[in-house]
């Protein structure tokens, strides 16, 4: 089954909400196996409304739609449902029951538009809203199943979970679709693809692979359809297994791996604590680090070394290699390294500088231009990189950049 998810609002169309209700329920959908062939977003406009369902159907077995069912003028969508349907607003007693005892227990009284909430097309099946006073609906006509929900994002997963899911599960005859997601870094989409272009033409026809690019990252998304849940798990697994042999460095992790959790894990097993000396990304790399649960028992902390005077005078970077070489060089970030190092009695450290932009850069050290060093134990290590001329973007692939740095350098010790 396939099925299409329709949002009422105006507030979503001029960006004064985001619609989280579609994603969660694309998730929820994928895991019963019916895939999302749509979502549209409309505004609280009864021809809209009408429109996208005609639409809909071309496409869907199964149309969802959330929005306009409050108490207010603006909320048309069960009008419209009813017209649409051919059917009468009936009142639906178990509901105004509900609504009264709603409203009751919240030491108010019920008018007219709280009690209206209990109207209904007379063809549809009521689907109970234990949360709030507008009941969902559940429409089946000419082979199409259309439901209708609260727009409020706890009324609707209330009813989706406890009246929906399940029946829709049953409906689908036990079709399955599986999602994987492998996290890579340090290779170009381009090149990606490059790479794997001959293991992704030989992918089974059940297996589908999105490429997913991040600043510094891309996620390879697996998607694989069937019937056999286990067996489609299974096939799924092989072909990582395929792909970690054509790019073993490239992969840190997958689903909801973060760079900085899979360091961190790395830093627990070994025993070991990390620091950082922060110069154009500014305290990203240990925002990053911090935003991991349980962080606190392997970062020891951070220096943002801003300004050279810091860099000198905390970190114990030489004046004379400053003026020599410049705050962006080897020189200069790999002292930075070994001072945080050692301030913090860290057993490794990562540092960075770099000329973020928008201005700032020159011939030699255009913007985009970033040295980042580890420091282990046993050495330093430095590498120069140059991204793009955008500032945001070069603090998150440098702040990236440099946590995988330290990955690569952990899976050495």
């Amino acid at each position: 089954m396939m099925a299409e998810i329709i949002t009422i609002g105006d507030e979503i169309l001029i960006g004064q909400i985001v619609d989280t209700n579609s994603a969660w329920m694309a998730q929820e959908l994928n895991k019963i196996g019916i895939g999302v062939a749509q979502i549209t977003s409309i505004s609280d406009t009864p021809v809209h409304l009408v429109n996208a369902i005609d639409d809909a159907q071309l496409r869907a077995d199964v149309i969802i739609i959330t929005g306009g069912l409050g108490p207010t003028k603006d909320d048309r969508t069960k009008k419209v449902l009813a017209e649409y349907f051919n059917a009468e607003l009936v009142t639906h007693q178990p509901t105004l029951d509900h609504v009264t005892d709603f409203f009751k227990k919240r030491g108010l009284g019920v008018n007219q538009l709280n009690k209206d909430q209990a109207l209904v097309p007379e063809c549809c099946e009521v689907l109970h809203n234990p949360s709030g006073t507008a009941p969902g609906m559940w429409f089946e006509h000419n082979g199409k199943i259309v439901i209708s929900m609260p727009g409020v994002p706890f009324e609707m997963k209330g009813i989706m979970q406890d009246a929906v899911l399940s029946r829709l599960k049953d409906k689908n005859g036990g079709g399955a679709i599986v999602h994987k997601t492998v996290h890579t870094i340090g290779i170009p989409e381009s090149i990606l693809a490059e790479k794997l272009e001959d293991w992704e033409d030989a992918l089974p026809e059940f297996i589908h692979l999105a490429y997913l690019p991040n600043p510094g990252q891309i996620r390879l998304r697996f998607s694989a359809f069937g019937n056999d849940e286990a067996q489609l798990k299974k096939s799924v697994e092989l072909e990582i297994e395929k792909l970690k042999t054509i790019i073993p460095e490239a992969i840190f992790g997958y689903d909801n791996d973060t760079l900085a959790g899979v360091v961190g894990k790395m830093l627990m097993d070994k025993k070991a604590t990390v620091a950082t000396a922060e110069s154009c990304t500014g305290g990203q790399i240990a925002h990053s680090i911090t935003s991991m649960p349980g962080s606190s028992g392997w970062f020891k902390g951070s220096v943002v070394a801003y300004s050279n005077n810091v860099k000198a005078g905390v970190l114990n970077v030489s004046d004379d290699d400053i003026d020599k070489y410049g705050a962006v060089s080897e020189q200069v970030v790999k002292q930075m390294a070994g001072g945080v190092r050692k301030l913090t009695k860290a057993d490794y450290s990562v540092a960075t500088s770099g000329v973020a932009g928008p201005d700032g850069g020159t011939d030699e050290k255009p913007v985009g231009t970033v040295w980042i060093a580890v420091a282990s134990p046993d050495e330093i290590i430095a590498k120069k990189f140059t991204f793009s001329n955008n500032r945001e973007r070069n603090i998150i692939r440098s702040s990236q950049t440099a946590l995988n740095m330290l990955r690569l350098v952990l899976e050495k010790k």
